[in-house]
């Protein structure tokens, strides 16, 4: 016998199993059930954790504006091809605008059907001293553009807008894209810094299950589990429209981009956990963005096309606005005939877009959809203010894997994925935060 045959091959070590407590979307899970469990038994505990999810919302803030711009200033520069940055932009701007129409769309019927605030005959101005939102101002359409462009890069930055922020990195990064070879030691410098931004997110993602256990802590002890039974009909209803949008939509979208929808919320579970937790899409950027890379998405879209998407696809945002606003009307009797509901899709088109992802947002943006109606009162607002932390955790979660998709999406049609990656990522489900 040869001494080929008779070598054995090297034995390639075995690698042991992970241990599922180290796994950093069981540790979230835990963390939010431990909770609810916390708030409900212990309210005085609870009331006093809001800081935990507060501190760490707050440390993702504090570099999110800066991950931005180094996101998108490295993926439009080192392209180089301003042509095909507005060729993205473009793309990407058609499908945010043809998705959070159709979950306006959605929205507006299944609440139509189901009518979970029917009967309910509220007298709006009982609740006027229950809530201190007050009326919004409506904003017009150039009152918006004007409002995209800062006064001042620095206070974009400082203010955390990410519209603002947005606009001057893609401006800046024009900029560096037009100097050619001469922008090369910037984009090292700003690829070094971003690197840096990364590792401290990587730190930071360590205390993620304590920021959801302190935000839920509080949330249960301020509300109590009793709102789910006052209000279980329009929350019900919700999470119908919720779940109804990802078979309806989400599904055969991830079909076409060639991809499982399942294999991509379990790639991102702990991501989509956390959002759960905090109600904060704002908190998981950094992590969509590695990820995203590692899933073999090409830098320049993904540098484009998910801040882009942060301010201009809220699908689940848009679900939670069409689905309350008539709720609301339903339970105050307000005459919202079809043609006005129709006016109410407009308005919602253009207050959905440049939401910062900050969890209680989307409050202030529902006040100013309300008082652009001029026909559901804006005080009636506090019929859903104890339950809106749970609403906003299916809608910031839906807002999460929308925006994934929507980035697979236009990667597909810019022929900028790397399948074979992308495969092998989604099949071995990715562990802990990028």
């Amino acid at each position: 016998m040869s001494e080929a045959t008779t070598t054995a091959a090297p034995v390639q070590p075995v690698q042991p199993p992970r241990r599922f407590y180290k796994d950093l979307a069981f540790q979230v899970l835990a963390g939010v059930a431990l909770g609810v469990v916390v708030g409900n038994f212990a309210p005085s505990v609870g009331h006093h954790l809001q800081f935990l999810g507060d501190i760490f919302i707050h440390l993702i803030q504090m570099v999110v504006g800066l991950i931005i711009f180094c996101t998108v200033t490295h993926g439009i520069a080192s392209v180089r091809d301003l042509g095909k940055v507005g060729r993205i932009a473009v793309r990407s701007l058609v499908y945010f605008e043809v998705i959070t129409t159709i979950a306006l769309v959605i929205g507006l019927v299944v609440v139509n059907v189901l009518r979970p605030g029917a009967g309910m005959h509220v007298d709006p101005s009982s609740l006027h001293a229950a809530t201190n939102t007050a009326p919004a101002e409506s904003e017009g359409f150039d009152d918006f553009l004007v409002s995209l462009v800062p006064t001042s890069a620095v206070q974009a930055f400082a203010e955390g807008d990410i519209l603002q922020v947005l606009v001057f990195s893609v401006l800046f990064a024009c900029g560096l894209a037009s100097l050619g070879d001469k922008a090369q030691p910037v984009l090292d410098i700003v690829g070094s810094i971003q690197q840096t931004l990364f590792w401290i997110i990587r730190k930071v993602m360590r205390i993620a299950p304590l920021a959801a256990f302190g935000a839920i802590a509080f949330t249960v002890s301020k509300y109590g589990l009793g709102t789910l039974t006052s209000l279980g009909k329009l929350i019900g209803v919700f999470y119908l429209i919720v779940l109804l949008f990802f078979v309806l939509v989400l599904w055969p979208v991830s079909r076409y981009a060639g991809i499982s929808l399942f294999k991509l919320l379990r790639y991102f579970r702990a991501e989509l956990f956390l959002v759960l937790g905090t109600s904060s899409s704002e908190s998981v950027f950094p992590q969509l963005t590695s990820k995203l890379k590692r899933l073999g998405v090409d830098e320049p879209v993904v540098g484009l096309v998910l801040p882009t998407a942060y301010s201009f696809n809220h699908d689940g945002t848009c679900l939670y606005f069409a689905a309350v606003s008539v709720f609301l009307a339903q339970a105050t009797g307000s005459d919202l005939g079809w043609q006005a509901q129709v006016g109410l899709l407009l308005v919602l088109l253009l207050t959905s877009k440049g939401g910062a992802g900050v969890s209680g947002s989307a409050i202030a943006v529902l006040a100013l959809t309300l008082s652009a109606t001029h026909k559901i009162p804006v005080d009636s607002i506090a019929l859903v203010l104890g339950i809106h932390s749970i609403l906003s955790a299916a809608f910031v979660f839906t807002n999460v894997a929308g925006n994934c998709v929507a980035t697979l999406v236009v990667g597909k049609w810019e022929n900028a994925i790397d399948r074979e990656q992308l495969h092998a990522e989604l099949d071995a489900g990715y562990q802990t935060a990028a």
